[in-house]
């Protein structure tokens, strides 16, 4: 039989790794749930819709090339990325913004983290700004206490940038705010951001163990690994721009001498191995400036690591018979 003369058009992906999408997060019945964080808090009109916004539809859209099937053996995790268990990972969608009340967008993030939590499911949201684990971390009231471990060209430990306090530029000062945050790791710093001296001083008035990527690349991630304690709960928030721009190109901030794929990689397997990930983000993708989506397939491995280590660490279920 010849073929037809046309056939549709092929539509992007709404779900990350073809995942059911559920939006009632009161029935929500998953272990992993993927939710997109689009809307920071912006520093200035032109900021509240911007390139970023657009990063949690790019990362699903590029899923046919984070992932070509998902019974296919993955090499980064050692087999198929469920592992043959029957997993439940659901898509909740994306929190939108209000533009009547810009700052309801937060307070929802945090809502719809509170309640993927309570239905106990991992939360992995992609953004967004750096902002975004704000509402996160907010969600965990009470969980601690939280290794909070950051992947960042940045120490992002502003108090305010033009008066806003929950900006891109602040997440790691408020989080060091909360009951539930215990110590912070920041690594993969190098260049300028918007630190000054000042905030560099408060870093070290906390205890932030702050690890420049060079030390990385001359000392190896597993000298990182060694200095977080075993045991604990740790929550990921990965900036694009901490790995190097040769790896993740789309970030407004490139900066040279950024991690590799395999230095971040190494860290989230070491971290499941090590104790509890409650859960992890990945900010600051400007698909605009994407080249051939590497970017958002960098992303989407990311998350493949991190949901394939934690199957086989049996965070989820009991090994299949």
């Amino acid at each position: 039989m010849a073929p037809p003369l046309t056939v549709p058009s092929s539509p992007k992906h709404q779900s990350f790794l073809w995942s059911p999408i559920c939006t009632d997060l009161d029935r929500l019945d998953a272990h992993v749930a993927i939710l997109g964080i689009p809307f920071g808090s912006a520093y200035d009109a032109a900021a509240i819709s911007n390139d970023q916004t657009k990063a949690p539809d790019a990362v699903r859209a590029a899923t046919d090339r984070v992932c070509r099937s998902l019974e296919r053996y993955d090499y980064d995790v050692g087999g198929p990325i469920y592992g043959g268990r029957a997993l439940k990972v659901v898509d909740v969608g994306n929190v939108p913004a209000d533009m009547t009340d810009l700052r309801s967008h937060y307070r929802r993030a945090e809502e719809a983290v509170r309640k993927i939590l309570a239905a106990g499911a991992m939360p992995v949201t992609i953004g967004g700004d750096h902002g975004i684990p704000i509402p996160i971390l907010r969600a965990f009231e009470g969980r601690g206490p939280i290794t909070l471990v950051q992947i960042d060209a940045h120490i992002d430990w502003r108090d305010d940038v033009n008066g806003v306090r929950d900006g891109l530029s602040s997440p790691m000062r408020r989080a060091s705010e909360m009951p539930q945050i215990g110590e912070i790791f920041q690594i993969g710093m190098r260049a300028q951001g918007s630190a000054r001296p000042e905030e560099v001083a408060a870093a070290a008035a906390y205890g932030a163990n702050i690890i420049p990527a060079y030390e990385v690349h001359d000392g190896g991630m597993e000298a990182v690994l060694d200095r977080i304690p075993d045991g604990g709960q740790y929550y990921i928030t990965i900036d694009a721009d901490g790995l190097d721009p040769s790896v993740m190109p789309a970030v407004e901030g490139p900066a040279p001498g950024g991690l590799t794929f395999h230095q971040v990689r190494k860290l989230i397997h070491g971290l499941v191995r090590k104790g509890r990930v409650l859960g992890m983000d990945i900010v600051e993708i400007t698909p605009s400036a994407d080249v051939n989506m590497i970017t958002a397939i960098t992303a989407g491995r990311l998350i493949v690591n991190l949901i394939g280590a934690a199957v086989r660490a049996n965070y989820f279920d009991a090994p299949p018979a």
